[in-house]
């Protein structure tokens, strides 16, 4: 048992460090794009989540496969198994039930979980971050009267 959970850490502990780079990634391209001024500020914050969110995406996907490549290298799925849906049904806690770990390994998928569901709240964080510093800055550059004027705010 103490060799699975020292394996889930090892493999979490990639994981978060996939997402930390991530998340330098998409406040780097947030604050790149954020901080522009515009001429239009309900399509230049929706480019800057949208950007946001494809790198965090991207970061998941990535850690998805770290997950896969750890099963094979593992031998902790059944033979036969597709891999990358293993890993995603367990990295996002669906948790359908129709192909289990090895019971040597069986310690993985909770792990595997245990770690999605800490990269989605960081995500989650950091997409509310974004869009709380691009609205500040709108709000800061908007002419009065905008939708995003703050000083209309009072």
């Amino acid at each position: 048992m103490l060799i699975q959970i020292l394996a889930g850490f090892l493999i979490s502990m990639v994981c978060i460090m996939i997402h930390a780079m991530a998340t330098i990634a998409a406040i780097g391209v947030a604050r790149a794009v954020g901080f522009r001024h515009t001429e239009w500020p309900r399509v230049h914050l929706m480019a800057v989540m949208v950007a946001t969110v494809v790198v965090l995406k991207a970061a998941h996907g990535l850690e998805v496969v770290v997950w896969a490549l750890a099963y094979a290298l593992l031998g902790a799925a059944p033979e036969g198994t597709e891999l990358l849906y293993f890993a995603f049904v367990n990295y996002t806690t669906l948790g359908y039930g129709d192909v289990t770990p090895v019971k040597a390994w069986q310690l993985l998928g909770p792990m595997a979980a245990m770690n999605g569901i800490l990269m989605f709240g960081w995500s989650t964080a950091v997409l509310f971050d974004v869009l709380m510093k691009t609205l500040e800055h709108l709000a800061a550059i908007a002419p009065p009267g905008s939708p995003f004027s703050a000083a209309d705010r009072g």
